[in-house]
């Protein structure tokens, strides 16, 4: 068939067209319905299941971190107790309102009792912060290195929880001897009537 004979082609006589072009115009018509299909119907769909599908793989990330929680709840639950024992115990560790001024004289006992020369002893005002309040105490020290070693030695040792900060060493003289600024801070919890 000639290219010329298909401008002849008439469409309401289309059950008399040679087979090659039935066949074409078949295939034509196809092409043209599955493309409409795909552009009027698929391919809204399909962005909607690319959606969901990444939507579905967030939730099962989601249910897999809560399965794996809910696996080890019994876990958490008992170590939840463990800490809760814990925090009581160093809760009795910080001195209530009425014994800061034992654990003031626990600390200077506690230089005293090492050899050490208090050129400075200053408690500063309360810090309160979140559900507890700071303590500093300023000092200044006189004496041998090893006995600030067994100074800071006892002040660990002490009941209540004591910590050191801001050391400064000075240059040791010739008899050995020198001084040592630092600040001790302890820890007061706040009573129920206080929060």
């Amino acid at each position: 068939m000639e290219l010329g004979a298909l401008s002849n082609l008439d469409f309401e006589e289309s059950g008399e067209w040679p087979f090659v072009v039935k066949v074409a115009a078949l295939i034509l018509i196809c092409a043209l319905v599955w493309g409409a299909g795909y552009y009027f119907i698929i391919k809204d769909k399909r962005a909607e299941l690319e959606k969901l599908e990444q939507k579905e793989t967030e939730l099962r990330q989601v249910f897999e971190t809560k399965q794996a929680k809910a696996v080890n709840l019994d876990a958490y639950k008992e170590q939840m107790k463990e800490m809760e024992v814990l925090f009581a115990s160093m809760l009795q560790q910080l001195p209530r309102k009425n014994e800061v001024a034992d654990l003031l004289v626990d600390i200077s006992r506690t230089g005293l009792e090492n050899g050490l020369e208090f050129e400075l002893f200053k408690p500063e005002g309360e810090r309160p912060i979140d559900f507890y309040a700071e303590l500093p105490i300023t000092m200044k020290l006189t004496g041998k290195y090893h006995q600030f070693g067994q100074f800071a030695s006892g002040i660990a040792a002490l009941p209540r929880i004591v910590t050191l900060h801001n050391i400064k060493m000075g240059p040791m003289t010739d008899a050995g001897v020198m001084t040592i600024d630092l600040s001790a801070k302890t820890y007061r919890y706040f009573d129920e009537q206080e929060k």
